[in-house]
């Protein structure tokens, strides 16, 4: 049996159409996702396999999706490192870390007791989905895991973390490894449980100038993507608000770069070449347009892709107030686009 068109793609293989998945496609605007919301936390969610795995089945029973990512959250890996969190209703740390002291009492678990509820989901999920749909494993990046943990919460601009990369350097280059193998350890057990894709989210990569992205942030994405080299898994890297970083996050050795509606498919194709895999990057809150609107940007966007190979996407996650219609909308589009 072939391998799932989305994997295919992401290797940069011809393939028959181009194939679309969503960030966050199994969340908040769904019906039936905020029902079981009602009745349990999202920490509760998260931590029970048979939860994560009917909210990841959702949107598969609404939309031909080439894909299923697990429902999870990028913080959930810390909790096995003792960090104690709650959402409200992002992410907030009890004891934000601060220090050289605070970093070497973060123990990282070995591989086998690292995010197993989730590496539970994604066993059961590959049971579950049709073999034509990949399923989806993930994690955030060093640098935003760090900017939540030294931060203690989320923000704008993160400028705890900033002020802590420039005062205790040691200090953030020790915490940066440590999260390197946390990530990369978590991966590995999510692509043994049947990920055939894993996206590495750097969702704060913006908030770093291009110097100091280089010093701290870059070497560690390279570490987590090293300690994938033997599973030969289909690698996303999403980098989020990256246009002053654009030859330093599509350098890391990943298989696909996604990005968001802040740049255009041209000028990033531009600047990598005809062969590397681009994934993105319709803006999310465009599937709240009136359905014309939708439909011509939609059409604007797959016309960009034809420089390259390419897996269509939204620019960064759906917003709770997206309209289910807009979904079968883009992803009619996409369907009916010819890319020859």
């Amino acid at each position: 049996m072939s391998e799932p068109l989305l994997v295919r793609a992401a290797r940069g293989e011809s393939v028959e159409r181009l194939p679309v998945w969503f960030m966050r496609q199994a969340g908040r605007f769904l019906p039936e996702y905020r029902e079981v919301r009602s009745k349990h936390s999202f920490l509760e969610m998260c931590a029970t396999p048979e939860l994560a795995l009917e909210v990841s089945l959702q949107p598969l029973r609404r939309f031909e999706l080439d894909g299923s990512i697990i429902f999870s959250d990028i913080m959930t890996p810390l909790l096995a490192c003792g960090v104690e969190m709650d959402f409200a209703p992002g992410p907030v740390i009890a004891k934000p870390i601060r220090t050289m002291a605070d970093v070497q009492a973060l123990e990282i678990p070995d591989e086998g007791h690292i995010g197993v509820p989730t590496v539970q989901a994604i066993r059961m999920l590959r049971q579950a989905v049709d073999p034509k749909v990949a399923v989806i494993g993930f994690a955030g990046a060093p640098l935003t895991l760090a900017a939540y943990l030294v931060e203690g919460r989320g923000g704008k601009d993160f400028s705890a973390l900033r002020a802590f990369l420039y005062a205790e350097p040691e200090a953030a280059h020790l915490l940066f490894n440590k999260l390197a193998v946390l990530t990369g350890r978590y991966l590995r057990a999510q692509v043994a449980a049947g990920a055939q894709m894993v996206q590495l989210f750097d969702s704060w990569a913006g908030i770093l100038s291009a110097d100091t992205y280089r010093t701290f942030a870059l070497p560690a994405v390279k570490k987590v993507w090293s300690m994938l080299e033997s599973t030969h898994v289909s690698k996303v890297f999403f980098a989020q608000a990256s246009a002053h970083l654009l030859p330093l996050v599509t350098s890391t050795e990943a298989c696909v770069f996604g990005f968001d509606w802040r740049l255009s498919i041209d000028e990033v194709r531009a600047q990598v070449g005809p062969n590397m895999v681009l994934q993105g990057n319709l803006d999310p809150a465009m599937l709240r347009a009136p359905e014309p609107v939708l439909r011509a940007a939609t059409r604007a966007m797959l016309k960009q892709t034809r420089g390259g190979p390419h897996i269509v996407n939204v620019g960064h996650g759906l917003q709770p107030e997206t309209p289910i219609d807009s979904l079968h909308v883009v992803i009619d589009e996409v369907r009916s686009h010819v890319f020859f």
